[in-house]
């Protein structure tokens, strides 16, 4: 026999061995492995993960674990597994899942309207790997507060609520930075100038604007109530603000769920530093997170002189605005027959 022959003939079957081999390659890791029916997840690896852990987070989502370890281990990636989220998309190959898992995707975590540093706390740590217990220690540690001069209780001045783009996996430590960085870059030279103008600190300018935030939804209002607080304070007159007793009447309870539509007489009488009624002066902390409008409101205020403000009963969401005592009683009674109509009894 001739053995050229037999050596072309061994070839070609060698060949198409080889060309099969690849096409059964092809077939395995370059063809659809997931499971999903959603157009896209994101898949999120914590810090330390290794790379058994990344299959166990995978599993859910990948329709051949095996076909997805051989080409993860053929590009290296059981040996550079980096924490993050990462985007999946339906009907990936497994070798498109490795490269989806060398790009993590940032979150744009946004965050307004919050009352506590503990409900910021608890909103954010839904959104990234810190939990909120984490970013409750770092933002309280005392260390950081003494060198930013801020106390435990008015350190949730510090966030000016937007919406920021990070890593998922950004430590509590790292998150707080951004923050602290975020409200100086805030409190630039001519907003504290601004402050500076009307009396206040950037801290207390912010507490003002919480107030002014919890008083109007109407931003075009705003500056008008913020004159207002500027005017009782520069007479030093109690600022008689409703929203601070209904904070305080939530802290004391301990409920911060709880609704309350009308300050009632008797509320006027509890006993906290967040009573405005009682004490001249601003309270301690900020009652919520105020939007930029309203701390645009306490630095660029109305010019007034009024001294009393009450809801209106003919533009609803606004206020009704009066120079002297004897002008609010009328509007005032006014609004108190109308809430009692309503049936407002709380």
């Amino acid at each position: 026999m001739n053995t050229k022959i037999v050596n072309k003939r061994n070839l070609g079957i060698v060949g198409a061995l080889f060309t099969l081999l690849l096409a059964v390659g092809y077939f395995n890791y370059f063809t659809s492995n997931t499971t999903f029916t959603e157009a896209e997840v994101y898949i999120k690896i914590p810090t330390g993960s290794t790379f058994d852990q990344v299959k166990a987070i995978l599993k859910p989502y990948v329709k051949n674990t095996n076909h997805f370890e051989t080409m993860a281990a053929l590009r290296s990636y059981p040996e550079h597994v980096k924490p993050g989220r990462y985007l999946f998309k339906k009907g990936m190959n497994s070798f498109a899942m490795v490269t989806s898992l060398r790009h993590t995707i940032p979150v744009k975590l946004a965050f307004n309207n919050q009352e506590r540093l503990e409900d910021f706390a608890g909103r954010v740590g839904s959104q990234i790997e810190a939990d909120s217990l984490s970013l409750l220690r770092v933002f309280k540690d005392t260390t950081f507060l003494k060198v930013n001069g801020f106390s435990e209780e008015n350190v949730f001045a510090i966030l000016i609520p937007n919406t920021y783009e990070m890593y998922w996996n950004t430590s509590a430590e790292k998150f707080r930075d951004k923050m602290l960085k975020e409200y100086q870059k805030f409190w630039n030279a001519d907003r504290v100038l601004k402050a500076k103008n009307q009396n206040l600190t950037p801290i207390e300018a912010t507490i003002l604007a919480s107030i002014v935030h919890k008083e109007s939804v109407k931003k075009d209002e705003r500056p008008k109530i913020a004159a207002v607080y500027l005017n009782r304070l520069k007479l030093e007159m109690p600022l008689q603000a409703d929203p601070t007793v209904i904070y305080a009447l939530k802290k004391q309870s301990g409920d911060f769920t709880k609704i309350i539509k009308r300050v009632l007489p008797e509320d006027l009488k509890i006993n906290s530093p967040y009573n405005t009624y009682s004490k001249v002066g601003l309270p301690p902390a900020p009652i919520a997170m105020p939007d930029i409008t309203a701390l645009e409101a306490v630095l660029q205020p109305d010019k007034n002189d009024f001294l009393f403000f009450c809801a209106s009963v003919d533009r609803f969401g606004y206020h009704e605005f009066a120079k002297t005592f004897a002008e609010h009683v009328i509007i005032a009674n006014k609004y108190r027959k109308w809430i009692n109509e309503q049936g407002v009894n709380r």
